[in-house]
Parts: C-alpha cells; structure tokens; sequence
C-alpha cells in the first residue's frame, strides 16, 4: 500500500465521509484515502431517542465498511501526531503517511475523567448518559423505574457535540412522569456550566416555558465535578450568588450541602442528593489534535484553527477541517456538518484549480428539541443567533411534524443519503 495520498481525511464519521463521497461526485479521478481504526460507525442523534424509550440502540450501529466511498483506501489507523509543514501525518503504530491536501475531522473527545467517577458509575446506582452506546439503554430503565425523589441532569461548561442533548432527554422524562402520574413526587434539576438554555432568543423563551411547566430548577454557571453513584451524590462548583444562598441554603435544604465563600464572586462548591442522575461529559478537540500544530493556541481545548466562513486552515493552505474538531463558533451538529462540507469540497477544488476561495458558511446549526413524546421544536440558526427556519411556519413552536422529522426521516437520511454525498 502507497503511503502517500492525494487527498488524506482523517476521520470516517459524518463528516469524513460524505465529505469523500461529495468529492468524488463532483471529480471521480480523485485519489482518497481515509483514516480511520474503528469498525462500527454510529448514529449518534437517535441515542436521545434510545434513552428515551422509542428507538432502538441496535438500529443506531452499523459496519463502517459499508460506508467507505467506493475508489477510496480506508486506512484503518489511529492518528498519533501531525506533521503539517512535511505533509506529513503518523499513526499510533508508527506509519508514516503523506499528502498533497489533507481534510481534518475526527470528531469531539469525550473527557469522562474530567469528572470524578462519572465514568465508573455509569450504567448502575441510577447513573447514566446518552452520550455513551451501552449507556443509553440504561437511562430508559431509569426514567421508566422511576418512582418519584431528585432527578439531576447536567450539561459541562465546555461546548460540546449535540449542545441540546443534556436538557432534551430532561423533557422527554418529565413528560413520560407527567403521564405516569408522578411528577408531583419529582424534584427535577438541571445543573449547566451554560448561562442561558438556549443561546437563541426566539427558542429560549419556547424552553423557558418547557422549563416552567416542568417545575424544573436550574442552575445556571454549574460546573460538574464529581458525581459517587454509591453515595448518589453529585459535586458542582457555581458562583457564590444570592440565588445559590437562597436556593440552596433554605429553600432545599434536604437536598443540598454547600460550603460557602466568603465574598459574592467566589465560588462555591455544592453537594447535592439525587435518586437519578443524567451526566453529559465535558469536551474537547481529540489529544492528537491538541497537542500539534492544526491547534488553535488560543483556545483552551485544542480546537483546529480555521477560517469560520472558507474552513481552509488558517496557516497551512493545504489543510481543511469541519466538523466537531474545528475552533469555528457554531453548535456543534450534524446539521452543521451538512452544510460544512460543500463548502470545504468547493474550496478544496479550488485550491487545488489555483483558483479563489468562493463557498462560505455562514455557521448555520440545527438543533431538534423534543419538548415532549410527540412534539419537537426545530431550531436552526447561524453565527448571529438569528433564527434560519428552513419551512414557512413558526419552528419555535414544537409540533408533531418536526417530531417525525427527528424520528423517522433523519434517520433514514443519514444512512441511506447524507454518508453518500447525496443530501
């Protein structure tokens, strides 16, 4: 096998391969070859949807090698280090591979150590994660088990993949404990590192209301530490507000500890019961990108440094990157990567043409939120946080029809068109 390649991708998700298959589609002389060990291939979105009781984990894995673009060469290696000014890239098991033009998107890192004994409890003591494969079944025995006491759910502080999904599977609970009767004997939290629960202001208020039918508290600027599935306890860090000392000092003191600082802007770190816990990891940029020179030295978690609008790399030309690896300021989806990766086919192209960059994205995200079984808003938006609504109705209005868009049809998309370049 030839160690060097015309156009190198690394990473075979969502991205890395609908972005081969559309370049193939529009040059079919191109010579691809794709990086990528593992052997399964996810839909991740639907794992929402698996914790909440209406589809099926199995349907969500498929083989990768069905999805390998034909007159491409999978590589089936982990990536260890970049080597960018040599065109160069190195592999876990000492391959050395070279590259005329190299597209970058291996997806997000899940950081589970970034919380004390997240990781250990998973998947027993009423501890759970959507965003783990042989979790999420777990969190649908939870919700369906459940009888009544605190049920916590938390969202990091650092962006990460599918930014609706910590308070999605929150909604879908309190509407299933609603319907079973029992949502007056439920003490529901929503613990987030965020500030707002929607960054757009049209949505927002839609949650707002969500949030309000549901009694639910939150606590915004949380930050979780620790979470003991023996004990059921879980440790956040949050500013030492006049809402933290009321709300956790008096009002719910059965629930919570919390050991003080001493000024208004210290922080404080807060010990709370639960009988259920939904934890969403913090995240970042995978190590291999961390720690070469693709990263942004600006941003703390290692991101691809890229133009926000050409996603050309901002100091090798040569190099693109979409997806969740990149340092551009969108949510971090599958809707986003959709339309990324025209734009890095076209401007791809047209480096290799010695021709101008024209295809922009305009850092437009997509965001379905169920806000109950049988009703889901649709949010779309770009980097303004201006609403982009793709039908001629009000999306911030939940409705059945979004609802079987995110169940039925994405689904079916994502397998059978987008992975094919054909959507």
């Amino acid at each position: 096998m030839t160690n060097h390649h015309q156009i190198l991708i690394i990473g075979g998700g969502n991205a890395g391969l609908s972005v081969a298959s559309q370049l193939l589609h529009k040059r079919s002389t191109l010579k691809i070859a794709i990086v990528d060990p593992a052997e399964k291939h996810y839909y991740q979105p639907a794992w929402t949807l698996v914790g909440a009781g209406i589809f099926d984990i199995n349907k969500t894995v498929r083989n990768e090698k069905d999805f390998i673009p034909k007159n491409t060469i999978w590589i089936k290696e982990a990536v260890a280090e970049f080597e960018p000014s040599s065109n160069k890239v190195k592999c876990v098991s000492g391959t050395e591979i070279t590259y005329d033009y190299m597209i970058v998107c291996p997806g997000i890192q899940l950081d589970w150590n970034k919380i004390k004994g997240l990781k250990e409890a998973l998947g027993k003591n009423n501890v759970s994660s959507n965003y783990d494969f042989k979790s999420a079944p777990y969190t649908w025995e939870m919700i369906k088990n459940f009888k009544g006491g605190t049920a916590v759910f938390t969202n990091p502080s650092t962006p990460i993949k599918c930014g609706g999904a910590p308070h999605k599977i929150m909604y879908l609970a309190v509407d299933y404990w609603r319907k079973k009767g029992i949502l007056e004997k439920c003490d529901i939290h929503y613990v987030s590192g965020a500030t707002v629960i929607f960054g757009v202001p049209e949505y927002k208020v839609t949650l707002e209301k969500v949030l309000l039918k549901g009694n639910i508290k939150v606590h915004y600027s949380a930050n979780t530490i620790a979470i003991d599935g023996n004990a059921k306890t879980i440790e956040f860090e949050t500013k030492n507000t006049e809402f933290v000392k009321q709300s956790l000092s008096k009002s719910a003191a059965g629930c919570y500890s919390i050991a003080e600082g001493n000024d208004a802007d210290s922080v404080s770190r807060v010990t709370m019961n639960f009988d259920l816990c939904h934890a969403v990891p913090p995240q970042s940029a995978p190590d291999f990108i961390k720690n070469s020179p693709l990263r942004d030295q600006a941003n703390a978690l290692g991101y691809v440094e890229i133009d926000k609008n050409t996603m050309q790399h901002s100091r090798f030309p040569n190099v693109f990157a979409l997806g969740d690896c990149t340092n551009a300021p969108c949510s971090k989806t599958g809707a986003a990567i959709r339309k990324q990766a025209p734009v890095v086919v076209a401007n791809l192209l047209a480096v290799m043409d010695k021709k101008p960059l024209s295809a922009q994205y305009d850092g437009y995200s997509a965001c379905p939120i169920p806000t109950e079984y049988g009703k889901l808003m649709l949010a779309e938006f770009d980097y303004t946080n201006k609403p982009k609504m793709t039908f001629p109705f009000d999306q911030a209005k939940p409705r059945w029809t979004m609802w079987i868009l995110k169940t039925k049809i994405l689904p079916w998309l994502y397998w059978n068109k987008i992975l094919k370049g054909t959507a």
